[in-house]
């Protein structure tokens, strides 16, 4: 339950192993490698050079291979629903993974897919244009002058266009009064397809006035014969394109049944790629490879062994330099481990730091039940996450947290009266006895309790924050920082909460008045000394500001009123969902029990997702806001060995 221990290592490999020696490494999945620019060998030795050239042929190829899958996707038939949103990746053994690999002859299905996408999109583009050709003649198929015909008069000049339909008989007369005739030829939406003949000498005038009404040209271009002979040549063009385009699409379905194939290429190579990456970044001599980095100190031994098998090849620990920032890993246990997911949400802590999920798993637990407060809802959401854990692919910390969380809320519901709102009461009074020696509280009859308890939860947890900085600080042994930026805190917030106890009559008024002058020894200290660094006004202004930070102290704890809030407001929403079952059951001939049962499992799954989130996002924010800013920097450098990593596949543990 800590931040893990790293080692600085050192490897330095023969140029003819040092692929092989990262091939395990990446296996293994133990060490992170820097590249050239972030080892410290680099800085000692600049005139090392880098380990290789940039792979472009493996980057190629897989660059390659991704298009493929991509394309491939398109037209294979993928399981739909949840079941493959919860596991996208196909299920492979090793045996097969390795048969896939070293088949050479699955690349040449690369080319095809090329090939077939490339015809696709020449295809669909031909079809674009047959059709917007199409869509251009419909309109001039009463023209029965061969177009190349239109623009050949000598004296005369020939307009063809389309004029909106409004304008067309203004234009008429006004072409009439320039010595130009119009024909209508057809009707095309809110135009008219017209035929515009003018003598030359007035060509300009009646382009003028053609242009005034939005006259669209049209050009027959590179085109021959009539427009209905234009209209079935390209219609036989669209036909064939189509039937081209369907073939293309067939053979693609075809070469689909060898996606799964190319899937494991392409992650088998993405790896092949980072693994060469990392030689081809990492710091070199002529004979050797240097690859620093860093290992989890009880990984340190398997390292040694993994390094001990190359006899080219040597492990050593080196120190770390002054400056140099360390990469952070976290280690907690089996019921900790989920909460990880809250930690790295927010970002690694620094090396030097608290690892804050087994501070924080017990505080969103509650936290999180006490948004819900129903036993019933927990019940279901256990089912829920326990379902979605055996069918899900991958790492399933989220899933597992969500169960011990409603869990919690079972309890929580149970102590507060909660079981699918007050359903108990409304269709199951014979259990109303056993609800009864449950429950501690109901938060609807006395939410003064609820409120009380929301304050202090919320007020423990900011203490437990300020606890944790100062313990951190005494292991440290910054005592100064220890004393003066948390133990005067504690002191000074306890006094005043004793203090106001004592006035509004909870504690003897001496005890009370003992600790309102006990408070004004860590104000003072506060405002002399919780800012070291600078001058004196400086640090004196900065202190003045610190000791009214007391005010944003009770903020964080009403803050935590928001687990009053939610409990609440999931409570009184199921019971009005309930009031409306109950209204719906007196419905005749049977309707009313259908209803009701609607009525029931929508309006409480819809309570269950909505609430539920909000308990989440509500919780979440507790612990990033209130929380951790208390004894959490963050910021660190998360830890990310060499490992192989599979996005289309799922590969068998052997």
């Amino acid at each position: 339950m800590a931040i893990s221990k790293m080692a600085k290592v050192i490897i330095v490999s023969h140029r003819t192993e040092a692929a092989q020696l990262l091939e395990v490494l990446q296996r293994d999945g133990i060490c992170q490698i820097l590249n050239a620019e972030e080892a410290m060998v680099s800085k000692d030795f600049p005139e090392l050079s880098t380990a290789g050239q940039r792979p472009k042929d493996i980057e190629e190829l897989v660059g390659q291979l991704t298009k493929a899958v991509a394309f491939l996707k398109k037209y294979a038939q993928s399981p739909k629903g949840l079941a493959a949103a919860l596991s996208p990746r196909t299920v492979v053994d090793r045996q097969a993974y390795n048969q896939v690999v070293s088949d050479e002859s699955i690349l040449r299905i690369i080319e095809q897919c090329e090939q077939t996408e490339a015809a696709i999109e020449k295809l669909n583009t031909e079809s674009e244009n047959l059709c917007g050709t199409l869509e251009k003649l419909a309109p001039w198929t009463a023209l029965e002058t061969p177009v190349e015909e239109i623009g050949r008069l000598k004296t005369a000049t020939a307009l063809i266009g389309l004029l909106p339909a409004q304008k067309f008989a203004q234009i008429l007369e006004q072409a009439g009064q320039l010595g130009a005739a119009i024909q209508q030829i057809a009707t095309a939406g809110n135009n008219c397809a017209c035929l515009v003949v003018c003598l030359n000498e007035n060509l300009s005038e009646v382009q003028k006035l053609l242009r005034s009404a939005d006259f669209e040209p049209v050009s027959f271009e590179s085109m021959t014969g009539t427009v209905a002979e234009l209209i079935e040549q390209h219609s036989r063009k669209l036909d064939e394109t189509r039937k081209q385009l369907q073939a293309e699409h067939e053979k693609a379905v075809s070469l689909s049944e060898n996606l799964l194939k190319l899937q494991i290429l392409c992650d088998h190579y993405g790896n092949l790629l980072n693994r060469e990456q990392t030689r081809g970044t990492a710091p070199a001599t002529e004979a050797t490879v240097i690859l620093e980095g860093w290992v989890r100190e009880k990984d340190y031994a398997g390292l040694a062994k993994i390094v001990s098998g190359f006899g080219a090849s040597s492990l050593s620990r080196i120190e770390r330099r002054q400056g140099e920032e360390i990469p952070v890993e976290i280690e907690n246990n089996n019921f900790v481990r989920p909460f990880e997911v809250v930690t790295r949400l927010y970002g690694m802590p620094q090396h030097f730091e608290v690892d804050p999920t087994a501070l924080l798993a017990p505080f969103f637990a509650l936290f999180f039940a006490l948004c819900l407060t129903d036993a019933g809802y927990g019940l279901v959401l256990i089912g829920l996450m326990v379902f979605f854990i055996r069918k899900m692919q991958g790492d399933t910390k989220l899933m597992w947290m969500l169960v011990i969380c409603s869990a919690a809320t079972v309890v929580a519901g149970a102590m507060t009266g909660g079981w699918f709102g007050d359903a108990v009461q409304q269709f199951i009074p014979a259990l109303e006895p056993i609800r009864a020696r449950l429950i501690w509280f109901d938060p609807l009859e006395k939410p003064m309790m609820f409120f009380g308890l929301s304050l202090a939860l919320g007020y423990f947890q900011i203490l437990t924050g300020l606890v944790i900085a100062f313990v951190h600080n005494l292991k440290r042994k910054e005592y100064v920082a220890a004393v003066c930026d948390q133990l005067t805190w504690l002191v000074m917030l306890n006094s005043l909460v004793v203090f106001g106890a004592s006035k509004a009559g909870s504690i003897p008024a001496g005890i009370g008045k003992f600790a309102g002058m006990l408070a004004i020894v860590p104000a003072g200290m506060i405002f002399l000394f919780s800012h070291r660094e600078g001058g004196w006004g400086g640090r004196l202004g900065m202190g003045f500001y610190n000791l009214f930070s007391a005010i944003f102290y009770m903020g964080d704890v009403l803050s935590y009123l928001r687990l009053m809030a939610l409990g609440m407001v999931t409570a009184g929403l199921a019971m009005a969902i309930n009031v409306i079952a109950k209204i719906t059951l007196d419905i005749p001939y049977g309707i009313g029990i259908v209803v009701t049962i609607l009525v029931l499992v929508g309006g409480h799954s819809f309570n269950i997702a909505i609430n539920a989130l909000g308990a989440f996002v509500h919780t979440l924010r507790l612990q990033y806001v209130e929380f951790f800013p208390k004894f959490l920097v963050g910021g660190g450098r998360l830890f990310e060995p060499l490992s192989k990593e599979y996005k289309h596949i799922y590969l068998k543990k052997a």
